[in-house]
């Protein structure tokens, strides 16, 4: 107990440094729990409307052909775009945003921006994108402070003086119009974007996205937030879309189509899908999901303040680290690993469900990691707690095998009985010992007698693993053997008396191998039936399976009284638990040294085989009682 107590304290303490490792910085697990938390994602954002003040106006691949016609292939003219501001404005929206870049001036057709620019004049509620170069270029950009008012950097209080900044800001816009925010949507490092900036600090300046600016100019609160955890709404292209190319051929229409009113109150997002210009990205709702609608969908958290939170790593850690302690003490106090990895499974689903559901309060929880890692610490304590066990039941498989046929170790094992180091079992015990061995060894080598030992022997305990008793031990030339341990057997003196029949009959083919010249050799069988107590006993260098107590000690001297008289006896007791199986003949009642009342002992023979022998032993059983009585004298009292 105290080694593997020991054991489980530095594995654990082992265990949740790396597992603090894993969640805190690793992240080896990221990849597996991102899939499965973008698949509740998936799931969730099905049951989400979105936003309906938010409609995109979209330059598909048909947009593109029908335009080319009447203002050429893209890049189109500016102008273009005043148009479409002109018209957009009639029915007065809450802010038009473009996705589109405008940060190089048409060199080619100036009257084009100037025309963009005059439709600009007089309207505060359109929005453009400004885009953030990597940090490398930094030193080539523009002072922050030079432009801070420019693009709407907020100074904070470790705001440095003289910082640059690589930023690419709508050139073609004279910088009065400016309302500009950035629209970097940068991916997580398995290549899928989850996350969108609020505002990005450079250098102590906080630059806003487009999205909050459009917010913030709105009038809605923004959070000073890096970015937020978009929360999906819908599947593939959820926002109202209409065609750029319908709306244009509408507004130069005479007399309109469409409805007057259709955008009124709207944030309309312009921009391009179109198949030529590649604004697709890899998002959790989709592999190909349109630039636009992560733009609109970053527009509706924040207006509507409906974005994704989720816990600290440090709560993750905590979970596993209370669930490992958990897990642990199970395993100490040896609770029954079924059930503890039962317990784990159900955690496991709640914990999963959990998650899910808590996607309807914006919760995003990454559970897959920590359970995980709750999983692989179980795994890893029940690998070695099967191996131990393995290497115990190899051991006692090695020991009983001594004593008790390998089919009976086999169920012993698989029973689990294997923790009977001492107990008192109702058993019957069995002497067999060898008549006539001194004969036997005077007419062979040393080496013989061991050999014809080695056989007698090995046929002999065949026999008792046939009828599933237990070997105790050889003593000399003595077999003791017993029924009823290590396995439950409820005809354990049956048993007994059947073995000792064969025993008797393997004794007369092994005497025709020897020859008439050992016709004296033979056997004397007891047999008594009680308490007796069964254990490993010996010392802790030495233990073996045995049985003790007076039972044991009666049958040795009831083998003992079978010289000249039977070849087998048994005891009263043992005859009472079988009678209804064999014919017993009664020799009488004698007394036995070391106990107070006489013991009645019988012969066993089975039904059907003493018939026919039945006048041949009446014949001499007045001379078998004589003997039985001149064997007493000599041993008992």
């Amino acid at each position: 107990m105290k080694k593997n107590s020991h054991f489980l304290k530095i594995f654990t303490l082992v265990f949740l440094i790396i597992a603090g490792s894993e969640i805190m910085w690793m992240k080896g697990l990221q990849p597996l729990e991102l899939n499965l938390s973008d698949y509740f994602v998936r799931l969730h954002a099905q049951n989400i409307l979105p936003d309906n003040d938010i409609v995109i106006v979209n330059i598909d691949d048909a947009s593109l052909a029908r335009m080319e016609g009447k203002v050429g292939s893209w890049f189109w003219p500016r102008s273009v775009h005043a148009e479409m501001i002109a018209g957009i404005s009639k029915q007065k929206p809450k802010a038009i945003v473009f996705d589109l870049s405008f940060v190089e001036r048409d060199l080619y057709r100036p009257e084009s921006d100037a025309l963009f620019n005059q439709a600009l004049a007089d309207k505060d509620n359109i929005f453009f994108a400004l885009v953030r170069l990597p940090a490398e270029q930094d030193s080539n950009g523009p002072e922050l402070k030079a432009i801070a008012d420019k693009v709407g950097l907020i100074r904070t209080s470790d705001a440095v003086d003289d910082a640059r900044a690589a930023l690419m800001p709508p050139l073609a816009i004279d910088p009065k119009y400016w309302r500009v925010g950035s629209v970097n949507f940068v991916n997580d490092n398995d290549g899928v974007g989850r996350n969108y900036d609020v505002y990005q600090n450079l250098y102590g300046w906080l630059l806003p996205s487009l999205p909050a600016k459009v917010v913030s100019d709105l009038g809605y609160p923004v959070p000073t937030l890096d970015e937020i955890i978009l929360s999906w709404r819908g599947q593939k292209n959820p926002y109202q879309r209409l065609s750029y190319a319908d709306l244009y051929d509408d507004f130069n229409r005479e007399k309109s189509l469409r409805s007057s009113s259709e955008l009124t109150d709207k944030i309309v997002v312009i921009g391009a899908d179109a198949s030529a210009l590649h604004d697709i990205r890899v998002t959790p709702i989709d592999s190909l999901y349109s630039g636009l609608d992560i733009l609109a969908t970053a527009i509706d958290n924040l207006k509507n303040q409906r974005y994704m939170k989720t816990a600290p790593a440090w709560a993750y850690l905590l979970f596993c680290l209370i669930s490992v302690i958990i897990v642990s003490q199970c395993f100490r106090f040896k609770v029954n690993a079924i059930v503890v990895g039962g317990s784990l499974l159900g955690g496991t689903l709640l914990s999963l469900l959990a998650s899910y559901l808590l996607l309807d309060g914006l919760i995003l929880l990454h559970m897959l990691t920590p359970l995980l890692l709750i999983w692989l610490y179980y795994f890893t304590l029940e690998l070695r707690e099967y191996l131990i066990e393995r290497q115990s039941r190899k051991r006692t498989i090695e020991l009983f095998s001594r004593f008790v046929n390998p089919l009976v170790v086999n169920e012993l094992v698989s029973n689990e009985g294997l923790s009977r180091e001492g107990e008192s079992r109702q058993v019957s015990v069995l002497f067999s010992d060898i008549r006539g061995f001194t004969s036997l060894s005077e007419n062979r080598t040393p080496q013989e007698v061991v050999n014809l030992l080695n056989r007698y022997f090995t046929l002999q305990v065949a026999v008792v693993f046939k009828h599933g008793g237990s070997l105790d031990k050889f003593i000399g030339d003595c077999i003791m053997a017993f029924w009823g341990a290590p396995l439950d057997d409820e005809e354990h003196a049956k048993h007994a008396v059947d073995a000792a029949l064969e025993m008797a009959q393997v004794l007369q083919e092994f005497k025709q191998e020897l020859g008439q010249q050992d016709a004296d050799f033979d056997v004397g069988i007891g047999i008594h039936s009680g308490p007796a107590v069964v254990g490993l006993i010996g010392s802790d260098q030495r233990k073996e399976y045995t049985a003790i107590g007076d039972t044991v000690n009666l049958a040795s001297r009831i083998e003992g009284l079978t010289k000249g008289v039977s070849r087998i006896l048994v005891s009263r007791d043992t005859m009472d638990l079988c009678h209804d199986h064999f014919d017993f003949k009664p020799f009488g009642s004698f007394k036995v040294k070391g106990r107070a009342q006489d013991v009645e002992l019988f012969s066993p023979g089975e039904r059907g085989l003493n018939e026919a022998n039945t006048d041949k032993e009446n014949s001499v059983e007045e001379q078998s009682k004589t003997n039985l009585v001149a064997a007493t004298a000599n041993r008992g009292n």
